[in-house]
């Protein structure tokens, strides 16, 4: 018996996987890549658990954590004139076509780099797919993606839970419906908060000599 897992490209599950083996060494997970257009498929033909997808995706029959979100990147030719922009809007490239939308982002990355236009991918792609001959820009105004967990309803049980909870950073001793920041990502409030609690050393033992009277000064007012 395994738990079976899905993930698109643009995820990398490896840290998941040691944290798995290392709390579930009973429990083997099987991960395997799959296309984006066919990212549910297994899933919902129960050949798979759980999975990490792109939405958006149909989310009936599902549970869905939304998790990460992807910075929209353009890819061009290295010799376009925008190749050297350090970002880039919609407008800078109302004049030109795109290159035709293929369902294998390196397909679609080959066909900018043939000069057949340009194309909108989220960096995780952008960066898996890198050639030498294009180069991929942040983009400023264009949507971002997201990462999700997803799983069926009917398939909902402990170990799905226990992955969710290692996916969500939870420990062993958290509970199942613990709520809130995970544990591995803290809240940029609550960093804030615990940085400004921190004393400075430096800083403190300077305000203890000086807010406390000295020898000569305890011996006047005994006087």
């Amino acid at each position: 018996m395994a738990l079976r897992l899905r993930y698109v490209a643009g995820v990398s599950p490896a840290k998941w996987l040691r944290a798995w083996a290392d709390r579930r060494p009973d429990l083997p997970l099987e991960a395997e890549r799959v296309d984006e257009p066919a990212q549910l498929d297994d899933l919902l033909a129960g050949e798979a658990d759980l999975a990490f997808v792109r939405l958006p995706v149909d989310a009936e029959g599902l549970h869905v954590i939304p998790l990460w979100e992807e910075v929209a990147t353009v890819v061009l030719p290295k010799d376009h004139p925008l190749a050297d922009a350090d970002a880039l809007q919609l407008a800078d490239l109302a004049d030109e076509p795109p290159a035709p939308q293929q369902d294998d982002p390196a397909m679609t990355v080959e066909l900018v780099a043939a000069g057949a236009g340009w194309a909108i991918l989220p960096h995780s792609l952008a960066r898996l797919h890198h050639r030498r001959d294009v180069v991929a820009i942040p983009m400023t105004d264009a949507a971002p993606t997201r990462i999700a967990l997803v799983w069926r309803v009917d398939r909902d049980d402990d170990d799905i839970q226990e992955f969710v909870g290692v996916v969500r950073g939870r420990t062993t001793r958290s509970s199942r419906g613990a709520t809130g920041p995970s544990d591995a990502e803290p809240s940029e409030a609550g960093t804030r908060a615990r940085s400004t609690r921190r004393p400075d050393p430096r800083s403190g033992a300077r305000r203890t000599t000086r807010g406390a009277p000295s020898a000569s000064r305890r011996r006047k007012r005994g006087r």
